[in-house]
């Protein structure tokens, strides 16, 4: 097996990462993308969509301070998000956003993947509000441009009715979360943290005239490579909001990760171990 240039030489890490990092919004500043940046305390008149997701899961396996770290992280990276407004033509970046949200306070170890391992790392955690985002844009006519699914699904999700494969990690230098504005209107993005709660909701300066539910279909589990594998397509339906009836059907991807924890005994997993 081919090692990387660090590996060998592992004091060259932190100048790879500077380097990495110097690219990554290098070639953002540089694209024809307008990326947003305009705050507003003010909240616009109508929700289009909102969603809302847990912050403490005790279903991890590890000490329960990481997810304390987690919020503590999440408080942070969500402050400059808060208000922001997407006009129409604008690129919302995640990264571009929270880049310098640990500035004045630095991030806490949250827990994190790496190498298909679960460890505790400062700033862990913030996938979760990836996630959240990315729930938050699939119910909205918003373009998705960058999304990476987690390659891993560690343990299990807090309800056996969350839609599954809605979420989008995200590593600084590598891996972002985009969406454009296609459309002729101005959203913004509002988000809260209160009892154990993270809310993201979408306003907009006009009346939305469609909904945008998320389902699943076709989910099925399968071995492959001694691994468990979870396979889902992704299904938008767009109703009117006027009479509630499907407008469109649309399939907006298939995701697939490896299931890392014991699955209930009542779900048929294909082939052999």
């Amino acid at each position: 097996m081919r090692k990387r240039l660090t590996q060998v030489f592992p004091f060259l890490l932190p100048i790879r990462k500077k380097q990495k990092l110097f690219c990554f919004y290098t070639k953002m500043s540089l694209d024809s993308n307008t990326y947003v940046k305009e705050v507003m305390k003010t909240t616009l008149p109508f929700v289009q969509c909102e969603t809302i997701s847990q912050l403490i899961n005790k279903n991890t396996g590890f000490d329960i301070k990481y997810q304390e770290n987690k919020v503590f992280n999440l408080i942070l990276a969500i402050e400059p998000i808060d208000g922001i407004m997407i006009k129409p033509t604008e690129t919302f970046s995640l990264w571009r956003l929270i880049r310098y949200a640990d500035k004045v306070t630095q991030y806490k170890e949250g827990l994190t993947v790496v190498n298909g391992e679960t460890i505790a790392s400062v700033g862990g955690g913030l996938c979760q509000l990836s996630n959240l985002l990315f729930d938050l844009f699939l119910h909205s006519p918003l373009t998705i441009i960058e999304r990476h699914g987690h390659r891993m699904k560690e343990f299990p999700e807090l309800s056996n009715h969350i839609v599954k494969g809605i979420d989008a990690t995200i590593a600084e230098g590598w891996l972002d979360l985009k969406v454009v504005n296609e459309t002729n209107r101005t959203y913004q993005v509002k988000l809260n943290i209160q009892n154990n709660e993270i809310t993201a909701t979408l306003y907009c300066d006009k009346e939305p005239e469609y909904d945008y539910e998320i389902i699943n279909d076709h989910l099925h589990y399968f071995y492959k490579d001694k691994q468990c594998i979870e396979e889902v397509d992704v299904i938008k339906v767009i109703k009117s909001r006027t009479n509630n009836e499907s407008v469109r059907i649309e399939k907006c991807y298939t995701n697939r990760c490896i299931i890392a924890y014991e699955l209930p005994s009542e779900i048929k997993v294909e082939g052999e171990k």
